[in-house]
C-alpha cells in the first residue's frame, strides 16, 4: 500500500484544516517546497498537493508554487483544488504535475469528465469526497444526494486512473481513518481507491493494509509527529 504524504496550500504556506472548514486552518508550515523536499528526502514515492484556495475559488491559485514543488522533487505529484474545465487542467499538467484530481466535474458534469480522462489517460484521478458516505463538492461545501460509492464507478467506467475519496467528517481530525468505508468502496470499483482523512498513526496502516485499499494520503498525522517519515522509505 502507498502511503502518500500531503501538503495543503494555502496563502502560500502549508496548512491543515479541520474537516475542511475554512475557517479552520493552521498553519504548518511557512515553505511548502522544502516540505516537499523533506518528504521526498524521506523516501516518499508520490506527493500530493491540494491547492485550497483553488477549491474554494472554483480555479487554481497557486500555480507558480506548484511548479516550484513539481521542479523540487524528482517523484509523481497528483494535484487537485478548483480543477473544474480543461484549462486549469491545461495548467496544472504544464505546472508539472502527473496527476490531476478532479472532484466537482467528476460529479456534476460526468460527460466532460469523460472527455478528459480520454484527453489524458492514465493521468485524471476521480476525487470523490464526502460526508458519511454522502458526496461533497465546490470545495466541500454542498453535500449532494449521490453516494461515493455511486459516483466512484461511474467514475471508473468513465475512465479515471484511480479515486481519492476522503470523509470529510475526519480530514485534519486524527481521530482515525475510515477504515470500512474505504475498503467498501476499494471492493466496490475496479480502479485503485487512495483512502484520505483522519489518519492517526501506525494502527490505521496496519487496517488499511489488510484491504484492497492501494493507497492512503496522509497529513497531519506527518505534521504532529505520530506518524514518523520512515513510513514513506
Amino acid at each position: 500500500m502507498l502511503v502518500v504524504p500531503a501538503i495543503d496550500l494555502r496563502d502560500g504556506r502549508a496548512v491543515r484544516l479541520v474537516e475542511g472548514k475554512a475557517d479552520s486552518g493552521r498553519v504548518v508550515g511557512e515553505d511548502p517546497v522544502a516540505i516537499a523536499a523533506r518528504f521526498f528526502a524521506a523516501g516518499a514515492k508520490r506527493l500530493h498537493v491540494v491547492d485550497l484556495d483553488g477549491a474554494f475559488a472554483g480555479s487554481p491559485r497557486h500555480l507558480a508554487l506548484i511548479t516550484e514543488i513539481c521542479r523540487a522533487i524528482r517523484i509523481p505529484v497528483q494535484v487537485g483544488g478548483g480543477l473544474r474545465d480543461e484549462a486549469s487542467l491545461e495548467q496544472v499538467f504544464a505546472a508539472g504535475a502527473q496527476y490531476a484530481i478532479v472532484g466537482t466535474m467528476a460529479v456534476e458534469d460526468p460527460a466532460r469528465f469523460a472527455a478528459c480522462c480520454a484527453r489524458w489517460p492514465g493521468r485524471i484521478i476521480a476525487g470523490v469526497d464526502g460526508k458519511k458516505g454522502q458526496v461533497a463538492t465546490e470545495g466541500w461545501v454542498t453535500v449532494r444526494t449521490e453516494s461515493i460509492i455511486e459516483v466512484a464507478q461511474a467514475a471508473a467506467r468513465a475512465g479515471a486512473a484511480a479515486v481519492v475519496s476522503t470523509e470529510i467528517t475526519r480530514d485534519g481530525t486524527g481521530h482515525g481513518v475510515d477504515v470500512v468505508g474505504s475498503a467498501s468502496l476499494a471492493e466496490a470499483v475496479s480502479i485503485p481507491v487512495f483512502a484520505s482523512g483522519g489518519v492517526a498513526g501506525p494502527a490505521d496502516l496496519e487496517a488499511l493494509r489488510a484491504t484492497k485499499v492501494a493507497g492512503v494520503i496522509v497529513g497531519r498525522a506527518f505534521y504532529d509527529g505520530a506518524l514518523s517519515l520512515e513510513v514513506l522509505a
